[in-house]
Parts: C-alpha cells; sequence; structure tokens
C-alpha cells in the first residue's frame, strides 16, 4: 500500500512541476542551501551521512570491501591534499578531465562534451559554488534521472592512495569539479563500481536530458547526412569515435592525424560545388585542439581552390585548432560511429536553433500482468503496455519527396545501473510500432488483444532488442495514428521503464488502457423464489440463529470444494468469507440470511463455471494471464495498474490463482466498485472522506 501511495504521490508532484529544471528534486531530501548554512553557523564541515567514506561506497565487487584494489584507499577533503584547490578554473574544459582507476571512460567522454556547451554544463555544474567563498565541505550537481531533474549533494572526501585521487582528476591536480561530479553520480547510482562500463549517450542523457540515438556509420541511414544538418540546427550535441581493435589502439594515430579510441565532436555540416558535382562536407573538432585530419578537404588540401570564392571564405579556417573538414564520404569510411544527443525544448534558451518537440510516459512491466516480453511470444506480447502516437503534419522538407513524420523513440528501463549491487543487470528491451486501424481511431480507453498482433504486422521496430540502459531509434512513417509497445525480450521480466518521443512536429502522444469499470449483473432473488429443499439446507447449515457468520461460510465452502478434482484451492480463507458477506449483508447484522446466502451460492456457481472455461490448459488453476480474461468475462473493466494489484495479492510464486483466490479477488473488486458507488451520491465520479471515513472504507 505505501509503495502504491508513494506512486500517486509521485504524480501529483510531477503534475505541479516537481522534477523540471527550476524545481529539482532533492535527492534523498537533503537540501544543499539548508546544509551548507547549518554547517557554516556551526563552524563545521559537512559528513555526508547518506553516502560515506566507506568501503560500501566504492564498490561490491572489483572496488568490494575485501577487494585488494581497495587496500590502502583513504578518503580526503581537496584542502588536504593541495595549498589552494579551486572548484573551475575560468571555464571547464575537457582538458580537467583524467580518468583514474575506474571503467568509466565512457562518463569521462561524456563530461568531456558537456564541456563544449556552457549552457548545458552550468546546469549540471552550479557554478556558485566554491572552496574560498561559504565553504562548507559541501557541493551540489543536478542530473537527469528518468524524466526528471534531480539535486545531489556530496561532502568533498574523495578517495585517494599515497595522497593522490583514485578516480577522475583534473590534469594539473588543483582542481576538483570533475572529481566531485563523479561522486556525486557514483551516490545517485549507488556506488563507484557501478559507474564501470555504459555508453557515452547515458552520460549525455543524464547531463542534457536529452535523447540520444547512435548510428553504426559502416551501415549508416541513407539519409544521415540531413540527419546531421537538422540535428546540428536544433543544438543537438554530436559526437563521432573510430574503434579500436586492441588496446594499443587507444589513442594511436593514424597516418591521416586521426586518432582512434578518441571522442571527437561533430561541429557543422554543409555542401559545396565542386568540379560541377556537389560535396557534402561534415566539420569535426579533436578536443585536444590540435592534431587534425590531413586528408582531402582539410585546411591546406588543394580541393578549398576549386570552389566559390564565397564558399571558401564562410567555411575555411587555416589554423591548428583541432577542428577540421572532410567529406561525408571519408567521414563514413574513416570513423566508426557517431553518436546524437538531441536536447530537449528547454535545454537551450535561444532563439537561434529549432527545437523538438516532446512527450514522455513512465510504467512499469510486471510479471503476468504487463511483462508480456516481444513479438516472439503472441500469447502474451499484448499484454504489455500500449501507446498511441498520433502523427498529424509532415516535415517541412521531406526526403527524397516522399512526404513524412519524422520522430525518436527511446525508451530506457529505470534504476538498473543502481541494482547492480543486488546482482541485476540491464535487461534486454526493445519496442514495435503497429499502424492503428480506423476503427481503433481516438479511441484512449481499448488495450489492444492478441487477435489483433496476430492479425497485422509491424509498421517499425527497434533496430535491435539490446540489454543497454536505452534502445533509441529514428523514424520517418506517413500521417496516421501508430501503436507503440515497449517490451522486454522474454516475458515475465518485472521492470520499470521511461518511453520518450520527439518529433518534428507537434504530435499527440498518450497512453491506452482499458477502462475502469463495473458491469456486474445483480442477481436479484426474492425468498419466494428459493425451493424448498435449499431452504431446509440451509437451516440445517445455519444453526438455532438462522444466519450464517463468517466461521461457518468458511467450513460449508471449504467442506465443498475440497470433494472437487477438477480445480485446485487451499481452502477459502476467513479474510474472504467475511468480504462475502460484507458484499451481501443487507442488515448489517454481520452474517447472511437465507436470500443473501443463495445470491452468494448463485455467483459461486458462475464463478465456478467461469474458472474452468477460462482454464484453457486445464490445470485446476488459472495463469496470471487467463485471470486477466476472465476478470473481464466476469463483468469488470480494469487498467494494467490494478491488474498488477490483483495478481500480486492474489497469485502464487508460480503466478498461478486458484479457485479461492479467484472468488476473493472478484468479491473483493465487486465490494469496492459497490462501496464508491454509495459514496459517489452525484455520480460525479469523485468522492471525499474524513480520515475516520477513509479508515473505515480502507478497513473494509
Amino acid at each position: 500500500m505505501s509503495g502504491i501511495a508513494a506512486k500517486l504521490q509521485h504524480n501529483r508532484d510531477k503534475s505541479h512541476g516537481i522534477g523540471s529544471h527550476s524545481q529539482a528534486v532533492k535527492y534523498m531530501n537533503q537540501d544543499f542551501e539548508s546544509l551548507r548554512a547549518s554547517c557554516l553557523e556551526r563552524g563545521r564541515l559537512f559528513e555526508d551521512e547518506c553516502f560515506e567514506p566507506l568501503p560500501s561506497s566504492l564498490g561490491f565487487n572489483e572496488l568490494g570491501p575485501n577487494s585488494y584494489k581497495v587496500r590502502g584507499v583513504t578518503w580526503k577533503r581537496p584542502t588536504e591534499l593541495c595549498d589552494n584547490p579551486q572548484f573551475i578554473v575560468e571555464n571547464a574544459t575537457r582538458t580537467d578531465i583524467c580518468q583514474g582507476a575506474l571503467g568509466d571512460c565512457w562518463l569521462l567522454a561524456a563530461i568531456a562534451s558537456l564541456t563544449l556547451n556552457k549552457e548545458v554544463l552550468a546546469r549540471v555544474v552550479p557554478h556558485d559554488q566554491s572552496f574560498e567563498e561559504n565553504y562548507a565541505g559541501i557541493f551540489h550537481f543536478e542530473f537527469w534521472q528518468f524524466g526528471e531533474w534531480v539535486d545531489v549533494v556530496v561532502d568533498d572526501r574523495l578517495p585517494t592512495r599515497d595522497g593522490e585521487l583514485l578516480f577522475v582528476h583534473s590534469a594539473e591536480g588543483s582542481e576538483f569539479w570533475s572529481a566531485l561530479l563523479e561522486k556525486a553520480y557514483a551516490k545517485i547510482n549507488g556506488c563507484y563500481e557501478a559507474l564501470s562500463g555504459g555508453s557515452t549517450t547515458e552520460g549525455f542523457e543524464d547531463f542534457t536530458g536529452g535523447i540520444a540515438e547512435r548510428h553504426d556509420l559502416s551501415n549508416p541511414d541513407p539519409h544521415l547526412f540531413k540527419i546531421i544538418r537538422k540535428a546540428l540546427d536544433r543544438g543537438s550535441l554530436l559526437g563521432c569515435s573510430i574503434d579500436i581493435t586492441s588496446s594499443a589502439d587507444s589513442e594511436a594515430v593514424t597516418h591521416r592525424k586521426l586518432v582512434k579510441g578518441h571522442a571527437y565532436s561533430v561541429t557543422g555540416a554543409d555542401q559545396v560545388e565542386y568540379n560541377g558535382d556537389t560535396v557534402q562536407l561534415i566539420r569535426i573538432r579533436n578536443p585536444w585542439g590540435q592534431v587534425e585530419w590531413n586528408g582531402a578537404w582539410s585546411d591546406n588540401s588543394s580541393e578549398w581552390r576549386y570552389v566559390s570564392g564565397d564558399d571558401r571564405a564562410r567555411l575555411t579556417n587555416r589554423s591548428e585548432d583541432g577542428e577540421f573538414w572532410m567529406s561525408f564520404s571519408d567521414f563514413l569510411r574513416q570513423y566508426s560511429r557517431l553518436e546524437i544527443c538531441n536536447l530537449t525544448p528547454d535545454a537551450l534558451t535561444g532563439d537561434e536553433f529549432k527545437k523538438w518537440a516532446e512527450s514522455e510516459f513512465e510504467d512499469t512491466w510486471r510479471r503476468g500482468v504487463s511483462a508480456g516480453g516481444c513479438r516472439n511470444y503472441p500469447n502474451s506480447f499484448w499484454m504489455n503496455p500500449q501507446f498511441v502516437i498520433k502523427l498529424h503534419e509532415v516535415d517541412d522538407d521531406p526526403d527524397d519527396g516522399e512526404e513524412g513524420c519524422t520522430f525518436i523513440v527511446g525508451l530506457m528501463q529505470k534504476n538498473r545501473r543502481r541494482m547492480r549491487k543486488m546482482g541485476q543487470d540491464m535487461e534486454t528491451i526493445g519496442f514495435a510500432i503497429y499502424e492503428l486501424p480506423e476503427e481503433y481511431s481516438g479511441l484512449k480507453q481499448v488495450h489492444l488483444k492478441r487477435d489483433f498482433f496476430l492479425r497485422n504486422c509491424s509498421a517499425a521496430r527497434s533496430e535491435t532488442f539490446i540489454n543497454l540502459r536505452e534502445v533509441c531509434n529514428h523514424f520517418c512513417l506517413p500521417p496516421g495514428e501508430y501503436l507503440i509497445i515497449p517490451s522486454t525480450f522474454e516475458p515475465n521480466k518485472n521492470g520499470d521503464f521511461y518511453v520518450r518521443v520527439f518529433s518534428e512536429k507537434q504530435t499527440d502522444f498518450q497512453e491506452i488502457d482499458d477502462p475502469v469499470d463495473c458491469h456486474v449483473e445483480e442477481i436479484d432473488i426474492d425468498k419466494d423464489d428459493i425451493s424448498d429443499r435449499f431452504k431446509a439446507l440451509f437451516g440445517q447449515l445455519a444453526g438455532h440463529d438462522v444466519e450464517i457468520s463468517a466461521f461457518e461460510l468458511q467450513k460449508i465452502l471449504n467442506r465443498v470444494v475440497v470433494k472437487r478434482d477438477d480445480i485446485k484451492t487451499n481452502g477459502f480463507s476467513l479474510v474472504t468469507c467475511r468480504n462475502m458477506i460484507n458484499l451481501l449483508d443487507k442488515d448489517g447484522t454481520g452474517k447472511l440470511g437465507v436470500v443473501e446466502f443463495k445470491i452468494l451460492w448463485t455467483k459461486i456457481e458462475k464463478f465456478l463455471d467461469l474458472y474452468k472455461e477460462r482454464d484453457v490448459d486445464q490445470s485446476g488453476c488459472m495463469s496470471a494471464s487467463e485471470m486477466r480474461l476472465a476478470v473481464e468475462a466476469a463483468g469488470f473493466s480494469l487498467n494494467n495498474p490494478l491488474h498488477q494489484i490483483i495478481v500480486a495479492r492474489y497469485s502464487e510464486s508460480d503466478l498461478s490463482i486458484d479457485f479461492d483466490n479467484f472468488v476473493g479477488s472478484l468479491i473483493r473488486l465487486e465490494l469496492m466498485f459497490k462501496t464508491f458507488k454509495t459514496l459517489d451520491k452525484d455520480d460525479s465520479g469523485q468522492i471525499e472522506l474524513g480520515f475516520l471515513e477513509w479508515l473505515s472504507v480502507a478497513m473494509l
């Protein structure tokens, strides 16, 4: 119950803007300003009780408490490491960042790219902190985490060995913003070791809130040059690199003066007329500020003599500044991969950039309810969460003259890096996109079932299912409505996910799910309709008070079901029997009279028929997917979260649901619907309860 309450509160906070960059969430409820003020008032340096200088903060395996790699590690403040520590010297640059004894080069590459965009850097690294003014041993950083900005506080005790920083450090040793940033990022992910291994795009996204796409240049998108130009027009961060085949290749310089295993930035794309042909050019920057490409279209190459004077003046800069042009065809041959981080509309304040339209949703995969696996599992694929995107307007500049709507879909699994300490890692994830038939157009409350996916092929899908934090792909489809189905590769894999769509034009993007409603038919029985035989039986069962209590009901029902070999049951619980009486007890005695008992008996007979009919494999119990369809057949329409609650509450560890739990869930559902309807006097769909009233209802 507390988990559900927390989720409701999270949704309410988000609707009030909490989690936006202007109202970042306080990680672990730590407020930087109040903590710093308290430390200054007491004259003490901050000590972070939420991320203490302990072996557990370093790691759990290779950096675990018993590892030789952490022997001799002590935690020291920058003031203990040098005479004049600085937070940021002038402006942060790539040369501030040197890797230490941690395999987080992916993070360092992202930090290096971050330094190229001062506006974005200032969001992550607030500059109003230093080792001089108001120094209290406390610093803070802001990261984007699955749809919300989070402000993370750290103290400045850093892991060292022999007086040197163990992990990220600056080249000259007196600048500490990068080391403290790494510590804050380790804190939000559980420990330093959790940062080992990853993709630069992950860092890109957590520093910008953007959506990152990867392009394999050995198999490029046919419209990649145009994608690059559009990305630059939108202020996106673009990085490219050349794969290495061995450790000896790392930062090796080729004869064309390109550096292997090194992160470059793409800063421009243009085209010129050359010898009667149009040549596409890419401008690339080496963050070293030197070592430039010396092939065709480099600063001093002969090709520039044969272009117009205007183009030459506009594009050339003959200085050794690390930035150079090369042909797009050479770019595809020389480089291995391109990464584009498309920024959110609020990341860039200037009007010089075009901006994406953004939509987002959070949801969950849960065993037996909404974790249906990929399309290889047709019996459960339909159970995955479903989202509809409506593409209204075509692009202003269609590819190859064909009208279409460009959009990017990113599917991200949440908090998996943080869960490494518990032995969990990334699930294999992906998504499929289906064209939505006209008969479903505009319908929000319709979760499409198995038959739809058996009859229809996908219109597009993620390039692959992969065990990365995010799967992201670029699409261009005709105007229309499309269904996006995110999933794990195999069914019954629990996980929380976050799905985003960036589109060139405004789109409608919404989750679709079944409506929540109750269509259970009332059973109307008069005393005169009851046979004498049933009355006589009731008299025997009820005893001298001619009413049946919860205890008596439990004995009666269990005596009946134990004789059946076509259903599996552990017997009815007392809680279920009390719910049955609460549902049907009209006179408030807490017991059932003959009419009420007859209605209950009729219900149970209907439940039994329904149970056996939906138990397709005749196992005597229901699978969670069979249960979902049986609940609908019983007259209830429920959305995914409610189905999750039913499975969590009423299923066994193998996700099977026996007969007594099946009946118990349906009785409980009917009781809750009926209670709400009784209190909702004006059919508004809302009720107002005082504290004691809420407790009374919740305790039913």
